[in-house]
């Protein structure tokens, strides 16, 4: 059996499609299964070892560079290798237009996808013009289970264990120069979104509570950067991090002793390796994104109730006492 999953972004949801493939090979051990992503996220993809072919996605790049040839000619790579294989079923767990045009581009028999979004998704009803059959989720379906469901319907089995993210675990190669060779705990202090953010001061109670414990501080922006240095003024042992590539920090949080982050991309690559981590929610639905598949991640808050300062110390104790 040959599948094509078509999820191309953003970092979170990329992160959450990773379950299906050890879905389909648990119940489809010989299935080939390849993957369409956003350039930036195919080391991401090529983590998971099951995942035969990943066929980098660049749409946004593409728009500013049609008038050159180089773009022209890595558009028609990308459609010859779109269309090498012919697949068995190709899956839009996604559901936009842009990852419709994409399904309907693959050579392929079955062709499906969401009949609906789920509350506060970016869903396009015009992406089912594409599929060959178009299967219903819950509006309140979490966005591990979203995809899983899907695929689960089409192929005949049903959802019945926890999710596996196939990721490799910890292992003893020597670490990055920037990274600490002990313990650490990391602040994903940072998002796009002020209302999703926990106050500084927070951050910094939270901080002189795990003392002595180093506190690794990354971020992705000039304004997150500012803020990081903020907070490590008002904490001796904490670290502001040099800029870090993608993978660089999806090995900050592979490594992480203690995670602690707001509703972020970063946060939930912590708990998809199952590191002991706290995520916050301030101004998103729990529901939609809480790691809930370990008791080693501990969900605060929720959308205008962020958690206080005395509960995530308390639950990132409790996480290092019991690792």
């Amino acid at each position: 059996m040959k599948i094509l999953l078509v999820r191309v972004s953003s970092l979170g949801d990329v992160l959450h499609n990773l379950p299906i493939v050890a879905d389909i090979r648990r119940h489809f051990p010989d299935a080939q299964v390849d993957w369409v992503v956003e350039e930036g996220y195919v080391s991401l993809v090529k983590l998971n070892s099951h995942v035969r072919k990943v066929i980098p996605f660049a749409l946004r790049r593409w728009r500013k560079g049609l008038g050159q040839a180089a773009v022209r000619a890595e558009l028609r790579g990308f459609f010859a290798d779109l269309r090498a294989e012919r697949y068995d079923y190709v899956f839009d767990t996604q559901g936009l237009l842009k990852t419709g045009i994409v399904m309907a581009c693959a050579r392929g028999g079955q062709k499906i996808g969401l009949a609906n979004g789920t509350e506060d998704s970016g869903y396009e009803g015009i992406s089912r013009i594409f599929h060959s059959r178009s299967i219903p989720v819950e509006p309140r379906t979490h966005a591990v289970a979203r995809g899983r469901q899907v695929v689960a319907a089409a192929l005949g089995y049903a959802v019945d264990t926890p999710p596996d993210f196939g990721l490799p675990a910890p292992d003893g190669a020597a670490r990055p120069a920037w990274m600490p060779p002990g313990d650490y705990a990391v602040f994903f202090h940072g998002t796009a979104r002020d209302a999703k953010k926990w106050p500084p001061a927070h951050w910094i109670a939270l901080g002189q509570a795990l003392a002595p414990m180093t506190i690794l501080l990354p971020w992705g922006s000039p304004r997150e950067k500012e803020e990081a240095e903020r907070l490590a003024a008002g904490l001796p042992n904490a670290r502001v991090l040099p800029k870090l590539s993608m993978m660089d920090a999806v090995e900050l949080a592979r490594h992480a002793t203690l995670a602690v982050g707001v509703d972020t991309g970063l946060t939930h690559i912590a708990a998809a390796f199952v590191r002991p981590t706290v995520e916050i929610y301030a101004d998103s639905p729990r529901w939609k994104t809480e790691g809930n598949w370990s008791p080693r991640i501990v969900n605060l808050g929720d959308t205008g109730a962020p958690p206080s300062v005395d509960e995530v110390v308390a639950a990132a104790r409790r996480l290092l006492e019991n690792r």
